[in-house]
């Protein structure tokens, strides 16, 4: 039963990156528990805070990453490219560089992501793939899903009621599951 950690890259309440982490967590196949990780209350990386000692929230999700057998990131794309929220967490998980090993090399990941655009977050995950490529990671090319005008895909209260979408979201998920199976073999 594969146990994976998913984290939406933005703090926005209302935010469809998050809509669309709840609804990836519902579609979950059967077997799979799909954790959620959070970047809230991770402060913008500083040498001097990383040396004066453990930043609880940083601890918090950097262990959640390494218990999992693998790692979702939905993504948003912000100008052309990774947001920088998302990034920022991830630059505190990989200090001090040590912890690389334990937590990102070998580990499956796949990227996922909404924008309110017609791109649907190519860009923004394409930008992950340097970053992803440099830890180590076993990055998920199998399968995409970007989902453009995420405004019409998920109602008021952050349901997804785009049968299509809901179909893609389920195909990508299974086809990440076995992958991630696969790496644990």
């Amino acid at each position: 039963m594969p146990n994976i950690v998913a984290i939406s890259g933005s703090l926005r309440s209302k935010s469809f990156n998050t809509m669309l982490l709840h609804a990836a967590v519902l579609a979950a196949p059967a077997g799979t528990t799909i954790t959620t990780g959070s970047i809230a209350g991770i402060p913008l990386y500083n040498g001097d805070l990383d040396a004066a000692g453990p930043v609880p929230a940083v601890h918090q999700l950097k262990e959640q990453i390494a218990a999992a057998d693998g790692l979702l990131l939905v993504s948003p794309e912000y100008n052309h490219s990774v947001p920088g929220v998302l990034k920022n967490a991830i630059d505190w998980i990989s200090r001090p560089a040590s912890d690389i090993g334990r937590v990102f090399v070998g580990r499956p990941v796949g990227v996922i992501g909404a924008t309110t655009g017609p791109g649907g977050t190519t860009l923004a995950q394409e930008a992950w793939l340097p970053v992803l490529r440099a830890l180590g990671t076993a990055p998920f090319f199998a399968a995409k899903l970007m989902v453009a005008h995420a405004a019409k895909v998920f109602d008021d209260q952050g349901v997804m009621q785009d049968a299509a979408t809901r179909t893609q979201l389920e195909t990508y998920l299974a086809a990440f599951v076995r992958f991630v199976e696969r790496q644990h073999r």
